[in-house]
């Protein structure tokens, strides 16, 4: 037999055993053949090893779609997506597979019938630490949505070694903590593709010589330290359709593990420094910029992401068409998820000149004609910039070719404003400052850059960006976020998709829009009935996990009132606790007339350099301390700080939540991803003409929305001569609140610890506004207290943001990128 006849007759045997089954028996036998002979373990033994058993199994039901839709997508010329993104927070992946397979009742059948609990294993799982926040969430619904879409898309990240942190809460402190999240070992659902393997580059010099060849002055990028980039690829399934995409996840690891010359001659440390050196790249997501070997890190870390994924796709496409890239820009593109990675821009330009050869001019029209840019932020501080010294220190060569980009730019602005020498200085990728604005170099080298909200959007083209949109017009376009309906209704909220399927089938776990169907039972007693019992089920599970994790007893028939996001200023955490104040005030004033028992959940982490979010934190706690211990109190009013707020928390906190909590000052909010999953669960809005809130609003009706204070042109206007003290001196309730802070009532053994939130609050420079819509917002809240005591209200308003919450799914976001910016064709497959 030949070796090609070999390898065939190989390749059918491995596909027929491939072709698993997922019945119960299946399962089972799956099940117990990892526990036993991969694990080594019984079936008694800890939850986490049968999480991974379990995860072994249903991985290999992954296994020959993933490997089919690999081969689909690679072996014809089609057009390709690639999702540059420094953040993945993808979560649990066990339930969510289980969920896209549809073996979700098989499997809990055979681990029932081995004496096991498929709720208690699926707990095992940590959440993958691949991400931070709704950036990073928004990512992983993106590549969920584009796999049930059946579109080519491949994500590239980093698989960092630890997570952000671990919060944990000690005397009302955020404590950080290591959060090893791959410390139990690898991860069940990744696949080392070493053969994918790249080189990074950084440090070193650069020197212009002739090529010999054609005789063109070339740079060459020499005595560098070189990093390997090592690729672990996670499979993405969409809903049912035997499409599994990839998520590439890249580990940084030394060229050389070990120096024996230095370990013989007794320098231990230094025989492995370089190891630990590159490795530290991809040891923890995000580190703590305030220091500089912060930013150094930080920078590395998006290089690193950019480089090797580059790479990856360019040496595949070179080894496909024989170095051929004429049609590259056609079959390729490039969406660059916020700022982090738009070195991007420049590093395929290095790729393509000095690894290619190719002339400057057809190189930028390829990288210009293939790169898109999302924009995620309104904050000015948010857009990096990163120093010059910095970057001729770590990337000589990109820096290079930024000062090349710039300056072919700035010919361009000069032409379209002859003489404007401040249109050159506020365009420039360069700024007077001597840094690299990443946002502008993203800009110029795109051919596509939207925002996220259709307000954010019309403010970046207004405001922050507003030079380059006259320049380039036709660049900028809106693509309102969105979250995906299958974890977060149909995997997070089972007892509503139960309800759900009774009346309407399960046609908008792939369709959203279907929802809106449920409109035709909001005046059905029955329905309305199992629509109350659901969230009353949730609000327990809600209440038990805020028990276990605070101590805190919520009752379960008051008003769950949710805030939970990354801690910062803007999103006004602080005008949240201002309002505690407030109701703790008026119980201890006796003013409890018509009162509207509540339970306020806030949650979030703040950067551990970022002192004033952590301060907030502290003075969070220390309100809930008071509030829950004081005996006039009662159940009238509960706190609770949610501890290390992460993706499976979220699954537990969405559906119980009765008042969704986006209250960011307008104007600074790009578009918000939680408010969508409150909304989809049923939960009633209330907030401010902000980001998504905007299209939140207008998809419910103002009866059914709670809107409150300042809109963004108020904002603007009032920024020139707010004046704090006014809204004190005609307040009431503002002094009364203000006067226990003040007097240290939250702090009476810590004096002085709030002293900073006080002041800047009470700021005529502060850019948040809180006191502005101080009143606002409490009236707004009384309103909803009295909304809630009318149950059957509550109830029509609940179904129906449920019912209009179709348009914020991410799978209707990634048409919209798919019809307007990638233009893919969707690709099905036969797996059999």
């Amino acid at each position: 037999m030949s070796t090609l006849e070999g390898f065939e007759k190989a390749k059918m045997i491995a596909e027929m055993q491939q072709l698993l089954g997922s019945e119960v028996k299946d399962l089972e036998e799956g099940f117990v053949h990892y526990l036993y002979n991969t694990l080594g373990r019984n079936v008694n033994s800890d939850a986490y090893y049968q999480f991974k058993a379990l995860s072994y199994t249903v991985r290999d039901r992954l296994m020959h779609h993933w490997k089919k839709t690999w081969h689909a997508y690679n072996e014809g010329d089609i057009k390709k997506a690639y999702y540059l993104s420094m953040e993945f927070l993808i979560g649990r992946s066990l339930t969510n597979n289980l969920l896209n397979l549809g073996v979700e009742t098989q499997t809990e059948k055979a681990m029932y019938d081995l004496g096991l609990s498929l709720e208690e294993i699926e707990d095992a799982e940590r959440d993958a630490g691949l991400g931070n926040g709704g950036l990073g969430r928004l990512a992983a619904c993106f590549m969920d949505s584009c796999a049930t879409l059946q579109l080519p898309v491949m994500g590239y990240g980093l698989r960092y070694e630890y997570g952000m942190f671990k919060q944990r809460i000690q005397e009302g402190f955020q404590i950080e903590e290591p959060d090893h999240w791959l410390g139990f070992g690898n991860y069940p659902w990744e696949i080392q593709r070493s053969e994918y393997t790249r080189v990074v580059r950084f440090g070193g010099q650069t020197r212009m010589f002739t090529d010999p060849h054609t005789s063109k002055l070339s740079s060459l990028w020499e005595n560098t330290s070189d990093v390997i980039a090592v690729p672990f690829d996670v499979p993405i399934p969409g809903f049912k359709n035997e499409t599994v995409n990839t998520l590439r996840l890249w580990s940084a690891a030394a060229v050389e593990d070990f120096d024996l010359t230095q370990f013989n001659a007794g320098s231990y440390f230094e025989a492995v420094s370089d190891k630990s050196a590159a490795e530290n790249i991809t040891m923890v997501l995000y580190p703590n910029d305030t220091s500089e070997n912060g930013k150094e890190l930080r920078l590395r870390q998006q290089y690193f992401l950019v480089s090797a994924s580059l790479q990856d796709v360019v040496c595949q496409w070179h080894h496909k068409y024989n170095g051929d890239f004429t049609n590259f820009a056609q079959y390729n593109v490039f969406q660059l998820n916020d700022t982090h990675p738009s070195l991007a821009v420049a590093e395929l330009m290095r790729i393509l000149l000095d690894d290619y050869f190719m002339e400057w001019t057809k190189a930028w029209e390829i990288v210009s004609s293939c790169m898109a840019y999302t924009n995620h932020t309104l904050l000015p501080e948010a857009l990096e910039r990163w120093s010059v010294p910095l970057f001729e220190k770590l990337l000589p060569r990109p820096l290079e070719i930024i000062y090349e980009i710039n300056h072919r730019f700035l010919k361009q602005v000069a032409m379209k404003w002859p003489g404007d020498q401040n249109k050159l200085r506020q365009m420039s990728i360069i700024d007077e400052h001597n840094h690299v604005c990443m946002a502008y170099l993203a800009i110029v080298g795109s051919f596509s850059v939207n925002g996220v909200a259709a307000l954010h959007s019309q403010l970046l083209k207004d405001g922050l960006f507003n030079d380059f949109y006259r320049l380039w017009p036709n660049r900028f376009n809106n693509k309102t976020n969105g979250v995906t309906q299958r974890r977060w209704m149909a995997s997070s909220n089972p007892g509503l998709r139960a309800l759900l399927k009774s009346k309407i089938g399960e046609e908008w776990i792939t369709d959203l829009s279907q929802l809106s169907k449920i409109e035709d039972f909001v005046h059905d007693k029955e329905f309305r009935r199992s629509w109350m019992k659901v969230k009353r089920e949730n609000k327990k599970r809600l209440a038990q996990l805020v028990k276990k994790t605070t101590g805190v007893d919520f009752p379960e028939d008051s008003l769950f009132d949710v805030q939970v996001k990354r801690i910062h200023e803007y999103k006004r955490q602080l005008l949240n606790v201002l309002h505690v104040i407030h109701l703790y005030s008026s119980i201890k004033r006796g003013q409890v007339d018509n009162w509207t028992n509540r339970c306020v959940i806030i949650g979030g982490k703040a950067a551990p350099g970022y002192a004033m979010a952590k301060n907030i934190i502290k003075l969070v706690n220390n309100v809930a301390d008071i509030v829950n211990n004081d005996p006039d109190v009662g159940n009238k009013l509960k706190v609770a700080f949610i501890p290390n707020y992460r993706v499976s928390a979220m699954e537990i906190i969405c559906p119980g939540t009765d008042v969704s909590e986006q209250i960011s000052t307008a104007g600074k909010e790009a578009s918000g991803t939680g408010n969508m999953k409150f909304m989809m669960n049923g939960a009633v809005t209330i907030g401010t003409l902000d980001g998504a809130n905007v299209e939140i609003l207008e998809a419910v009706g103002e009866e059914n929305f709670f809107l409150f204070g300042l809109k963004t042109p108020e904002v603007e206007e009032m920024r020139h001569h707010y004046n704090p003290h006014h809204f004190i001196d005609s307040d009431e309730d503002l002094r009364a609140v203000l006067g226990l802070l003040e007097s240290g009532h939250f702090n009476q053994f810590e004096p002085g610890i709030f002293n900073d939130i006080i002041s800047s609050i009470k700021s005529s420079n502060d850019p948040w506004m809180t006191l502005a819509d101080f009143r606002s917002y409490i009236d707004t809240q009384k309103a909803i207290g009295l909304a809630f005591q009318d149950h059957e209200r509550w109830n029509t308003m609940s179904i129906i943001n449920s019912a209009r919450s179709g348009v914020f799914s991410t799978d209707r976001t990634m048409m919209e990128y798919n019809r307007d910016i990638w233009k893919l064709t969707p690709i099905a497959h036969n797996a059999k």
